[in-house]
């Protein structure tokens, strides 16, 4: 055999495995998922990129795709929460959390995750407009469902931004702790360790 056919075969070899597996991942991404993950997920990159509303658009295409998609539903209660839209965002994530509460097994445990981040997300909203008991109840909640889905950000985001950031968990004990005080001696909002507070999605 001449080298310039073992050339000419090696090459059609791996252009050919190229083709194919890219059609294979081509396949995997848009014909395997389920319906409305798709937009889920490019809801979820515009969501933390900061375009809000074309964020919303796709969360609302999932779920026209698939009525109560639990990631497309939190999807639209974080873009509630970043806009401030505290009202639809707290019936976003009851629904949600009715939602989870009634459909999730016991083995799922990214609806877990879910659940749990949904109870911790209502808390933000609750406490964000001074609703402390209610919020309280929403933050023990989620440590109850969940606390390894709300124990905050793994060691990488500490690395790079917060050592110590807020989480679920301190920030309960903190609420907990000032409503015990007399109304006139507490402190329920500190602005640089409330700023510190983030969503959740599992």
């Amino acid at each position: 055999m001449s080298p310039n056919v073992i050339k000419r075969f090696t090459v059609l070899l791996f252009t050919t495995m190229l083709v194919v597996g890219g059609m294979t991942l081509l396949y995997d991404n848009f014909f395997t998922q389920p319906p409305g993950d798709y937009e889920t997920k490019r809801g979820d990159i515009l969501l933390s990129s900061g375009d809000y509303p074309e964020a919303l658009e796709y969360f609302d295409r999932a779920l026209i795709k698939t009525p109560n998609h639990r990631g497309a539903l939190m999807g639209r209660a974080l873009v509630f929460i970043q806009t401030e839209r505290y009202p639809e965002a707290e019936a976003e994530l009851t629904h949600l959390i009715s939602w989870l509460e009634t459909n999730i097994s016991p083995t799922d445990l990214t609806g877990i995750g879910a659940l749990a981040a949904a109870y911790a997300n209502k808390g933000i909203i609750l406490d964000r407009q001074g609703a402390y008991e209610e919020a309280l109840a929403n933050y023990i909640k989620a440590l109850e469902v969940d606390e390894d889905s709300v124990s905050g950000p793994g060691i990488g985001y500490k690395i790079l931004y917060d050592p110590r950031p807020s989480t679920v968990r301190k920030r309960a004990l903190y609420i907990y702790e000032q409503l015990q005080l007399p109304e006139d001696q507490r402190a329920m909002s500190l602005p640089e360790l409330d700023s510190a507070s983030r969503m959740y999605k599992p």
